[in-house]
């Protein structure tokens, strides 16, 4: 008797619904045990964290605004990895539609009541521009596209510390941040004290509108088409390059607009640590949501109430505050292994020998 995997024919719904909420159980009962090693209650720990993040409206609305960011990226990943272009570049793209975003922010000479959709535009541009040329290169020249987002991050980051170090540097302060965007350009707050700003809403009304356009329109039929077969989808009349560019320009420009968010909505300004990676993070977040737009909602908050809480849990506990990064990496590899199961299933199987074996 041995187990063997074999292919399913068919993933049962209750597996699919399921499958998240499963890796998302078993990343806390594994990271719970580095909880105990570090000499604190899993179960008090758990709940510092969480509470801390959802207990009280300024902790709720921390929560979401984390999230804005997350939203974003998980939304751009998402799209991305549907068309089989696989965008690890995320987290560049935010760097450039941060970048675009406060230099258009800070020009003086644009009237006040322009600088916020300009902002904007220029954030998703840039973004966009970001993705597109790596994709061109797998497009056109098979270029591994894994190994051009993912250094181009690293291209992006050292061009930005060039910058503030540099250029924009505050000459007063010595501080390596860029000028401030105006008054004028700062996202307004729709509830008092707190910092829930125009970013928040925009990434909750982006999932939706994800969902639309992958479901209910050409392109994003064409991206499912070309992502699933892109010689069947060819040969169907899909020019399967065009299908790559704008899922990669559609992409960028969602992980530029989490840039434009960054900025206009909290930091004001350009600093080195205005991303601590969320591009990467939107990559487990995608995965996390099956690459559904709708579930990057859920899975972003989750990752939100993570980020959110652990401070405070390691004040709590003495947990270390890294445990929110571990988290996140064994998220994905648990999800990934559940991932395994969708196609693949376990089966009992009697080994029998024959004579000549005997």
């Amino acid at each position: 008797m041995r187990w063997r995997l074999e292919i399913r024919d068919a993933t049962p719904l209750w597996l699919n619904v399921l499958l998240p909420l499963l890796a998302i159980l078993a990343t806390l009962i594994l990271c719970g045990g580095l909880i105990v090693l570090a000499g604190a209650n899993m179960f008090d720990a758990y709940a510092t964290m969480f509470s801390s993040a959802l207990s009280s409206k300024f902790a709720l609305t921390e929560t979401l605004v984390k999230a804005t960011p997350l939203i974003f990226t998980g939304l751009a990943v998402t799209i991305a990895f549907k068309a089989k272009f696989w965008n690890i570049g995320a987290e560049g793209q935010l760097l450039t539609g941060a970048m675009a975003a406060a230099y258009v922010g800070a020009l003086e000479a644009l009237p006040g009541w322009s600088l916020i959709p300009l902002m904007l535009l220029a954030g998703a541009a840039a973004g966009a521009a970001t993705a597109i040329f790596p994709a061109y290169l797998k497009t056109r020249y098979k270029v591994d596209d894994v190994v051009t987002t993912l250094l181009l991050n690293f291209v992006i980051l050292y061009a930005m510390t060039a910058l503030l170090d540099g250029v924009w540097k505050d000459p007063i302060s010595g501080y390596p941040d860029s000028p401030d965007i105006l008054s004028a350009a700062e996202f307004p707050v729709f509830l008092a004290r707190t910092r829930l700003h125009l970013g928040v809403l925009l990434a909750f009304i982006g999932a939706p509108l994800v969902w639309f356009v992958m479901k209910r329109t050409t392109l994003g039929f064409a991206i499912e088409a070309v992502g699933e077969n892109a010689h069947a989808a060819a040969f169907s009349g899909h020019k399967t390059s065009v299908v790559i560019l704008a899922s990669a320009a559609v992409s960028g420009l969602l992980a530029g607009l989490a840039g434009v968010g960054e900025v206009g909505g909290l930091h004001f300004q350009v600093m080195a640590t205005i991303s601590p990676g969320y591009g990467y993070t939107g990559i487990v977040i995608a995965m996390l949501a099956r690459l559904n737009p709708l579930g990057v909602l859920p899975a972003a908050l989750f990752f939100a109430v993570i980020i959110t809480g652990a401070d405070s849990m390691s004040r709590a506990t003495g947990v270390p505050v890294f445990l929110a990064d571990v988290i996140q990496g064994t998220a994905l590899v648990t999800m990934l292994i559940g991932l395994m199961f969708t196609r693949y299933r376990l089966r009992w199987q009697r080994v029998v020998h024959s004579v000549q074996e005997m």
